[in-house]
């Protein structure tokens, strides 16, 4: 009897011993697939966060692109006004110098004027006084 029990016994410790190791397969495939699972986790947030990084790298440089292209156009555009504005500022100076021009002129012809028209009243009043006669039309609000 004592034979037969130890068999029995070495039966179960092997029937034990391979629903142990049944078990730690599992558990050594389990702990594979799911480490297998978190490499490619990691590898795609990390695909993900690179890709990411690139394309907001991309847009900071596009957008420092089209930030200097536009400030390049808006110093031309301010330089161009700039030459216009001077252009205008110099010819509205001429036209100021040519009207001042023109009244130093006139003013010129006026007083030239007024001089020819006293000398003429002085000569008229010398011949009269010569002549003894008197002028035969005063101011014209005064009539004769």
């Amino acid at each position: 009897m004592h034979v037969t029990e130890a068999p029995e016994r070495g039966e179960k410790k092997s029937s034990e011993g391979s629903v142990n190791r049944d078990a730690v397969l599992a558990r050594v495939a389990t702990e594979k697939r799911l480490s297998l699972v978190r490499a490619w986790e990691e590898s795609e947030k990390s695909k993900a966060e690179n890709k990411a990084h690139k394309k907001l790298s991309s847009i900071g440089a596009w957008e420092n692109t089209m930030k200097a292209t536009v400030e390049a156009e808006l110093k031309k555009e301010e330089e161009k006004l700039e030459k216009e504005k001077a252009q205008y500022v110099e010819k509205m100076k001429n036209k100021v110098a040519l009207i001042h021009k023109s009244a130093e002129e006139k003013r010129a012809m006026i007083e030239a004027k007024r001089g020819e028209d006293l000398l003429k009243a002085e000569e008229m009043a010398a011949k009269w006084r010569a002549t003894g006669t008197s002028p035969t039309k005063l101011l014209g609000c005064f009539g004769s």
